[in-house]
């Protein structure tokens, strides 16, 4: 298993070296000038000339390219150019935001989304999976942001449940934490409710029409007993999948919704990066999702090595 485990972080790593690539040469063709947004909108030429040279705007490419390529090597994602600090520090501050935000629309996402899914497979055809069904596809199809400002106006605004926006540590208040992160949870989850539902569903139905199943019922056994034992042990492994697959959109998703609800997490401090063209605050929040997104696939790949024998001994071969 380690050895499986090592196999794949080492094919990760042009994964990443090539997203680093991408976004950095990205970052040179998008229009706008940060030197002059520093330097301000009545300051002449010169000046702005000058900020480029402290900031080390003018040199070429590759130069620029490999300076940033040795600073990654020693762990130092550069200085905010309108920060004025370190962009790593300001990305690990606001890691436990973004990392409430997702974990918190993941517990959502799979309870509701599995047992829906479950439920609508156990009653199929019945009005119970209809109204399951209209509900995964009503999920969908919402925007997120739509869905986020119809929940603001109603739960935020009319009812007065929840607050509007911005966030309360853990450590501060647990109950002011939970209220400002339950409808940006929900508002980020929802949508993958909806898609886990329906392919819970499938599955579920797909094991449901096995022969050992049929035996079990021939058998007699009750039927909370089959799903439990039976049914749900053979449907982890695609759930899974999709599971993973759900925490890389949840990752990329946290953006917008950050941004309505404000939330300072990193979705948040890349858009304003993306605003001001802070371009090490850019460079530095898609090479942490992407290194996400690698560390998210690895862990699924891992649970099926455990969930499912033959992929365990394929990662031994």
């Amino acid at each position: 298993m380690t050895r499986y485990i090592l196999h794949r972080l080492i094919a990760s790593i042009p994964v990443i070296f090539l997203v680093t690539l991408i976004a950095f040469s990205i970052m040179q063709l998008v229009p706008g000038d940060p030197a002059a947004v520093i330097a301000g909108a009545n300051a002449t030429q010169e000046e702005v000339e000058l900020v480029r040279q402290q900031l080390g705007l003018n040199e070429p490419f590759l130069v620029r390219l490999m300076q940033w390529y040795g600073s990654l090597l020693q762990g130092d994602l550069g200085q905010s150019i309108l920060l004025q600090r370190s962009v790593t520090s300001a990305i690990i501050e606001r890691i436990p935001v973004t990392l409430s935000l997702t974990a918190y629309a993941m517990v959502l996402t799979v309870t509701f989304g599995v047992a829906a899914g479950v439920v609508a497979a156990v009653y199929r055809g019945s009005w119970v999976d209809q109204a399951c069904m209209a509900s995964a596809l009503l999920g969908v199809s919402l925007p997120n942001f739509w869905l986020a400002l119809i929940l603001i106006f109603a739960f935020a605004v009319g009812l007065g449940w929840f607050p509007t926006g911005g966030y309360v540590p853990f450590s501060e208040d647990p109950a002011g934490w939970l209220k400002a992160l339950t409808l940006p949870a929900f508002t980020l989850g929802f949508l993958q409710m909806g898609l886990l539902a329906r392919i819970t569903r499938s599955s579920m139905l797909e094991v449901l029409n096995q022969d050992y199943v049929r035996t079990a019922r021939a058998k007699g056994l009750p039927s909370w007993q089959i799903i439990n034992r039976h049914a749900l042990r053979n449907v982890v492994v695609p759930v899974v999948t999709v599971i993973g697959i759900i925490t890389s959109h949840m990752v990329s998703g946290s953006v917008v919704i950050e941004t309505v609800f404000s939330l300072p997490g990193i979705g948040r401090l890349v858009i304003q990066g993306i605003l001001r063209r802070d371009y090490p605050v850019i460079q530095g929040g898609l090479l942490v999702t992407a290194v996400a997104f690698v560390l998210i696939n690895l862990i699924v790949d891992v649970l099926y090595s455990r969930l499912d024998p033959r992929i365990r001994l394929a990662a031994r071969a």
